[in-house]
């Protein structure tokens, strides 16, 4: 006969391994529900994780809970993004470019950040979470402007929330219309010329980057 510690470990690691299938099914749901609408039921979320109202209790408190989940891990992803294209001593053009481009491969996680933030978590709260990447944004168009690489009829914070705005409208655009930017090379372009570079400088150098 086996040890009772070792029959009973080994029926923890299946209830383990179903948890946490279960949660990633209920983040999953959740993304897809709320991303398409912000007001999307507790209901629609568990029918679409395949789970019951007593498993999404197991993994959150309550509805605002896992809103919270989700806005940080969509914060994770973005700060994790830039941090993957710094580039050591790189201009702040390239800055820029990089930075876009990275918004822009996570740009359903920065669109649901932002708006389910501000929806139900308030603007304070989605302005400290969005900190840290806006900070890095904001530091960029500065070096910019100084520089004569960018515009500076506007203060860099407010041309980085401008630019932000740019951002997400693109991306809402690229999921919802006819228009498609895969690799987001159009978004990144306008990106840049809305911050005051001539657009054929742009695009060559989001091309450039994009062919790394």
């Amino acid at each position: 006969m086996e040890p009772w510690h070792t029959t009973d470990a080994r029926r923890r690691t299946p209830q383990r391994s179903d948890a946490r299938s279960n949660r990633r099914r209920i983040l999953a749901a959740a993304r897809q529900k709320l991303r398409d609408d912000p007001d999307a039921s507790l209901d629609s979320i568990t029918l679409a994780a395949g789970v019951a109202r007593r498993t999404f209790y197991g993994h959150f408190s309550n509805r605002q809970a896992l809103i919270a989940e989700l806005t940080q891990e969509a914060a994770r992803a973005l700060r994790q993004a830039f941090a993957a294209t710094r580039v050591p001593d790189a201009d702040p053009l390239e800055t820029m470019t990089r930075m876009a481009l990275a918004a822009w491969a996570v740009g359903d996680q920065y669109r649901m950040l932002t708006s389910l933030g501000r929806h139900h978590l308030g603007e304070e709260t989605i302005r400290a979470t969005l900190a840290p990447a806006r900070e890095e944004a904001v530091a960029a168009i500065r070096r910019g402007q100084d520089e004569g690489v960018f515009a500076h009829h506007v203060p860099a914070p407010i041309l980085a929330q401008a630019l932000e705005a740019l951002m997400l409208a693109l991306a809402e655009e690229n999921t919802t219309s006819a228009w498609a930017d895969p690799a987001g090379e159009e978004a990144a372009t306008a990106c840049l010329v809305a911050a005051g570079v001539a657009p054929h400088i742009a695009s060559r150098r989001v091309r450039a980057v994009l062919r790394e």
